[in-house]
């Protein structure tokens, strides 16, 4: 009786005390599904859901995953898209700049122009045979308001 009582308190031991430390960890993974596993995922935070052999519930919060560090397809992606936006910037400021210059010069040859036909001297031009003609004070003043037109939508 004494050997039957050593060997059923050997057995006992042998199966709890391998599981006496034991762990396990209950969280979600990246498509939602719940994992239970006796080793802590990598990369997110540890939560204790039961020790085995315990009655204790299962928690059921999640844990949350760490910051991980990025693959080198999202930095790539990152560096792509700030280029993109550069290049765009910086084709944006041109459009402006070209714009602005062609702006300055429509201004300058109409108050060359205002300037030249206020100050009355004879103006000549070819008609539609190539043959020279002097415009006459009705033309220039056509002519003159067009120009000061001009000047006010490109001088502002």
């Amino acid at each position: 009786m004494k050997n039957t009582l050593i060997f059923a308190l050997g057995i006992a031991l042998t199966v709890t005390l391998p599981n006496a430390g034991a762990e396990t960890y209950q969280w979600k993974d990246s498509s939602g599904r719940t994992v239970v596993s006796d080793t802590p995922p990598q990369g997110v935070a540890k939560e204790t859901a039961r020790t085995i052999g315990s009655n204790a519930p299962l928690s059921t919060s999640a844990a949350k995953p760490a910051d991980a560090p990025k693959t080198m397809a999202e930095k790539d992606l990152e560096f792509r898209k700030r280029q993109q936006e550069s290049a765009e910037k910086a084709d944006k400021a041109a459009k402006e700049e070209s714009d602005a210059a062609a702006k300055r010069d429509n201004c300058e040859r109409a108050k060359r122009q205002v300037a030249l036909l206020e100050s009355g001297q004879r103006i000549a031009t070819t008609d539609a045979n190539g043959e020279r003609r002097v415009i006459d004070d009705e033309e220039r003043a056509r002519e003159l308001a067009r120009a000061q037109k001009i000047v006010g939508e490109s001088c502002k």
